[in-house]
């Protein structure tokens, strides 16, 4: 029996897994199987809705199933014009996600209330704000193709209206008014990652480059934080927040899961008050919105510089043995000096460019059974909403729960595993 997919539910008391024969859901405090379907036949794709018996279930790319398993009960079925490729839920929203199409629904009466052009999206990069009452939707922001002076000939499909985004620009959707409320210049590099805080005020973003984590308010769009989650890209497969949205959590093809703490000690234009730069306005679509100080120096994205670890960062991490990581532990120090010395003339804004913050704390996924290392694995994350625990789930289907020193941060601890 393989497993297919595998996810948390919003409010992440929850896991649900998708498997070649039916799915699977658990609770994860204490960690416990809750429900089993055998007869579900091949689930690609599902997905809670908070603790109640509702999920949406994707059987066959195309075919949609919304199914109250307590009752065992089909209530609706739907089926698209092209692959399904990502299905996210609310208490007011169903939101399809296919590679160039957003479908929007009443969760209540399943009525089609909007549709999207998107450009393609084949990783399905799209979130919706857990919250009823903050009901946003965030995607990349669409491209439009530029019209070809040169006719296609007559037998030629029709070429599309968008083409895939070449930066990290995230249109921010007002899922209840249906309508583009702001825009977000969150990087330079194509978006590969974005999630909402559980009360739909905070938006985090990652590039495909991995390199620097981005938190902005919602639905302003003002740029609060800045995290590096190290100097080499890496693909970010998941981020989450804690629920009181303290931490942040972000886990990559690398072994390593960074969490980021987010308070007034990282927000640097809040500690010293300043005041946040005007929003201002470009089209008719949406009233665009750049990120605090987006037109400076210092909001320039950095996704493409190799930033200097700091030297506690580097008293922490375990020695790299080989040339290359020497080479890389010398050009560090460099970096570190660098930044220091012409760091110490900027003001302080500028100077933000330099340091991105560091992780708080991180946790270091152990080799599994199979012997793949953990780099080659998936993974999702999860945090707890009654311990300061860590949850883990990877695509080998190896369930972890690591637990962090609130006050102290550093390196997680591995206190329970299931298979």
């Amino acid at each position: 029996m393989a497993m297919n997919f595998v996810t948390f539910n919003q409010d992440y008391s929850h896991l649900a897994v998708g498997t070649s024969r039916g799915f699977r859901i658990f609770t994860t405090e204490p960690f416990a199987k809750s429900f089993e379907s055998r007869d579900a036949g091949n689930v690609a794709i599902l997905e809670m809705l908070f603790s109640t018996s509702l999920v949406a279930l994707i059987l066959s790319p195309r075919r949609l199933q919304i199914k109250n398993t307590k009752r065992d009960l089909i209530i609706c079925e739907l089926t698209f014009p092209n692959a399904v490729l990502a299905v996210r839920l609310n208490r007011k929203r169903l939101v399809i996600v296919l590679e160039d199409q957003i479908y929007l629904y009443d969760i209540q009466t399943m009525k089609l209330l909007y549709t999207i052009e998107t450009s393609p999206n084949p990783a399905a990069i799209c979130a919706l704000s857990p919250s009823q009452d903050n009901c946003y939707l965030a995607y990349p922001l669409p491209q439009k193709a530029v019209a070809s002076s040169f006719a296609p000939p007559s037998h030629a499909p029709p070429n599309s209206t968008h083409v895939p985004p070449t930066t990290g620009e995230v249109l921010l959707f007002d899922a209840v008014k249906l309508e583009a409320i702001n825009v977000v210049e969150a990087h330079r590099s194509p978006l590969s990652c974005v999630i909402f805080n559980n009360e739909g005020t905070l938006m985090a973003t990652a590039s495909d480059k991995g390199t620097i984590i981005r938190v902005f308010s919602v639905p302003d769009a003002h740029k609060l934080y800045q995290f590096r989650r190290g100097s080499m890209p890496s693909r970010i497969y998941s981020m989450a927040f804690n629920i009181t949205s303290t931490l942040l959590c972000v886990s990559s093809a690398t072994e390593t899961v960074h969490i980021f703490k987010l308070g007034p000690q990282h927000n640097r234009a809040t500690e010293e008050g300043e005041e946040p730069a005007s929003p201002s306005k470009t089209s008719n679509t949406a009233s665009r919105r750049l990120s605090q100080g987006s037109d400076t120096l210092v909001d320039q994205p950095v996704d493409e510089e190799d930033g200097a670890e700091s030297p506690t960062a580097m008293a922490n991490r375990k020695p790299n043995g080989t040339f290359m990581g020497l080479l890389r532990r010398t050009s560090q120090h460099v970096g570190i000096n660098l930044a220091s010395t012409v760091g110490g003339y900027l003001p302080k804004g500028v100077a933000e460019m330099w340091e991105p913050s560091r992780d708080f704390a991180w946790i270091r996924l152990p080799r599994s059974s199979s012997g793949a290392p953990p780099s080659q694995l998936r993974s999702v994350v999860a945090m707890s909403a009654n311990s300061p625990q860590v949850m883990v789930v990877t695509s080998e289907g190896n369930f972890y729960v690591f637990t962090i020193d609130l006050a102290k941060g550093g390196e997680g601890t591995l206190t329970k595993q299931y298979s």
